[in-house]
C-alpha cells in the first residue's frame, strides 16, 4: 500500500498523459466524510485501486493538485484495497479500475458494495464501452471515468461525485439505445402503485422521508416501505439512482 498526501508526490516522466489542468467546476451538495470550503466540495481521503503504477501515479497528480490537503491511498488488487479499507476509516472515494486481476469484471465493485454501502465507488476504465458503463452504474456505481478524457474533465467528475451527483460520461448519452431504455423506465414506473408514484413524486423534488410523512400524514414506517419498493420496482439500489431514472423520463407524478 502507497499512501501519498499533498507535497508528498512521486516525480514521474509519464504525466503527460493527463492535459493541464482547467480550473475546477464547482457542485455543490454533501456526502460521507466532505467538508465544504468556500463553496467547494472537498475530498480528505480517497483510495485508488489499480494495478497498473503509472495510472495511479497520474491519478494521484489530479487529486494531489485539484483536492488540497487530501490524503491519498493506493492499492494494486482488490485484496489489498479491501485490507486497506478494513484498517483505515473515513474515506470520501475509492477510485476502482474496471479489469483489476484479482476479481472478474464488476465483483471488485459489487465487494465494495455489499462491505462498504455508503461509500462512493467510481470506475476507471481504459475504454468506454457502453455496456460495461450502464451495468457499473446499474450495479451501483457512483461514476465512470475513461482514461482518456482530459485532466479538467476528471476533475469535473470526482467534484461531481463527493457532492453527492452519480457522474456519466457525455458519450453515452448519444447512444442509440437510449429511447429502448427510456421506454424500459417508463414501464417500471408504471409498474407502481397509485401511492408508490406520490412517494417518487416527493423523491424527485428531494423530499426526505420525514417530510414525506409529515406531508402525506402517514408513518416514517410506511415511507420506508414505499421507498424500498419503489427502489426494488425499479431495480436500483439508492434513492438518487431512483431520482435519475425518473428525471431521464421527465417524471412529474402525472405522467
Amino acid at each position: 500500500m502507497i499512501v501519498m498526501g499533498r507535497g508528498h508526490m512521486v516525480q514521474s516522466g509519464n504525466r503527460g498523459q493527463f492535459a493541464p489542468p482547467h480550473p475546477m467546476i464547482h457542485h455543490h451538495g454533501g456526502g460521507p466524510g466532505m467538508r465544504i470550503e468556500q463553496n467547494e466540495a472537498m475530498m480528505e481521503r480517497v483510495l485508488i485501486v489499480d494495478d497498473h503504477p503509472l495510472v495511479r501515479d497520474g491519478l494521484r497528480s489530479v487529486i494531489a493538485v485539484s483536492f488540497d490537503g487530501c490524503e491519498i491511498f493506493e492499492a494494486s488488487s482488490m485484496e489489498e484495497a479491501m485490507a486497506t479499507l478494513d484498517k483505515q476509516s473515513n474515506f470520501d472515494l475509492v477510485l476502482l479500475d474496471v479489469n483489476i486481476p484479482d476479481v472478474k469484471r464488476l465483483d471488485g465493485l459489487r465487494l465494495l458494495r455489499n462491505r462498504h454501502p455508503i461509500l462512493p465507488v467510481v470506475m476507471v476504465s481504459g475504454s468506454f464501452d457502453r455496456s460495461i458503463v450502464r451495468e457499473a452504474l446499474a450495479a451501483g456505481a457512483a461514476g465512470f471515468i475513461p482514461k482518456s478524457i482530459k485532466r479538467s474533465a476528471i476533475v469535473e467528475a470526482l467534484h461531481r461525485v463527493v457532492s453527492g451527483e452519480i457522474y456519466m460520461p457525455d458519450a453515452i448519452e448519444d447512444s442509440p439505445q437510449e429511447s429502448a431504455e427510456e421506454a424500459d423506465i417508463l414501464t417500471k414506473i408504471e409498474s407502481l402503485t397509485p401511492q408508490q408514484r406520490i412517494v417518487l413524486t416527493h423523491l424527485v423534488h428531494g423530499r426526505l422521508n420525514k417530510q414525506i410523512a409529515h406531508d402525506l400524514s402517514v408513518s416514517m414506517t410506511t415511507v420506508k416501505a414505499h421507498v424500498s419498493a419503489i427502489l426494488q420496482k425499479l431495480n436500483v439500489f439508492s434513492r438518487t439512482q431512483a431520482v435519475i431514472l425518473a428525471n431521464r423520463v421527465h417524471f412529474d407524478g402525472d405522467n
